[in-house]
């Protein structure tokens, strides 16, 4: 019976499904770190009359790109992987 998925095609699914699970992995030390920057940012609210700190808010829309490029290639939506092999937008 010939086989209906090319080799090729078997280990490109493969190396995906190593990708995944690298992406996924740092996808979980993102959502921690965000954590961790969420209760920061409303510390320094607290403390400085309800102004955030701009650093961190600029970095959590810097993440916030990262983890939908991440959830793009999580579940195929784009070929295209997340920084650091591939510039973030």
């Amino acid at each position: 019976m010939p086989d209906p998925i090319p080799s090729s095609s078997r280990e490109s699914l493969w190396t995906r499904l190593l990708w995944m699970l690298l992406i996924g992995a740092l996808t979980s030390v993102a959502q921690a770190l965000l954590n961790l920057l969420a209760v920061m940012q409303i510390i320094i609210m607290a403390l400085n009359t309800s102004r955030p700190n701009a650093e961190i808010a600029a970095f959590g829309k810097r993440m916030g790109l990262w983890q939908a490029k991440a959830s793009r290639f999580q579940t195929a939506a784009s070929d295209d992987k997340p920084w650091p092999w591939s510039p973030l937008e």
